[in-house]
């Protein structure tokens, strides 16, 4: 089964000409996008707001939450 819609495959592609244009500009500072990976990242978060089929953003770890969890195995195994 295939990750990714036709119609993300299309937002893709649009936005990837508008980049080799030079016409590609980024959300709020409205900077001219030269990176690939981000002309993809915004032509996939535009075809996530049409309600194509894109998979999940990935989601980081805070630091904060894993130090918590190690914090309690250590007061875990002082307890013992």
């Amino acid at each position: 089964m295939a990750k990714y819609s036709k119609k993300a495959a299309e937002k893709v592609e649009k936005v990837m000409h508008e980049m080799k244009e030079g016409k590609l500009r980024s959300g709020r500072s409205g900077k001219k996008v030269t990176s690939r990976k981000q002309a993809i990242a915004i032509g996939l978060s535009e075809a996530r707001a049409a309600g194509a089929k894109v998979p999940k953003k990935k989601t980081v770890v805070k630091k904060s939450a894993v130090k918590k969890t190690v914090t309690k195995k250590k007061a875990a195994k002082k307890s013992r």
